[in-house]
């Protein structure tokens, strides 16, 4: 009876260091950043780079960490004019050259290998302001590959950046940040 209390008592205490850890790493030929941004008479699409990135986590205790930094000065929408207006009034690209994201946990149960909706919470920084916010993503995972897609609306207005909206021309106060990554899963 002792023996088998002590192995109990054995098994607990080690279960959780016997839980698998991932990590994905991200890379610009691996992650995909673009933006939609609505007006009145059309929606503006664009691109961002990434910098780089690790997210690590553990599906059965749910934690996350890591950092992802995209390169906010890379943004771009299809038009030299307003790409020029977006850096220097809106995003401030010179003073706040990076966006970075730094997950805290996943709300919902990741299947690996399998296919998973899940949230992502973390803090996001952009602008030079910190924000908690929850990431709406679908992941695919087989043992050694995750892809996933990731969309953030970004209240950007609220979040104090400058509205780029005029007596002519009138934007959505939201952008809408969707991520596509398709990398390398490792277990830990």
């Amino acid at each position: 009876m002792t023996l088998r209390v002590a192995f109990l008592l054995f098994a607990l205490v080690t279960a959780p260091a016997c839980a698998a850890d991932y990590a994905v790493t991200l890379k610009p030929d691996n992650t995909k950043i673009h933006f939609t941004l609505g007006d009145v008479l059309h929606t503006v699409n664009g691109t961002f780079a990434l910098k780089s990135g690790t997210i690590v986590f553990d599906p059965e205790s749910h934690k996350a960490s890591g950092n992802v930094i995209v390169d906010v000065a890379t943004g771009e929408s299809g038009s030299e004019a307003r790409d020029k207006r977006m850096h220097a009034s809106v995003l401030e690209s010179v003073k706040y050259p990076e966006a970075t994201f730094a997950p805290s946990k996943i709300d919902g149960d990741m299947s690996i290998p399998g296919s998973s909706n899940v949230k992502i919470y973390g803090v996001f920084t952009l602008h030079g302001a910190a924000h908690e916010v929850s990431l709406d993503t679908h992941v695919t995972a087989t043992t050694d590959k995750l892809s996933a897609t990731i969309q953030l609306d970004i209240p950007y207005v609220s979040w104090g950046m400058k509205d780029p909206s005029n007596f002519l021309l009138k934007v959505n106060k939201t952008a809408r940040l969707t991520i596509d990554i398709a990398a390398p899963l490792e277990k830990r």
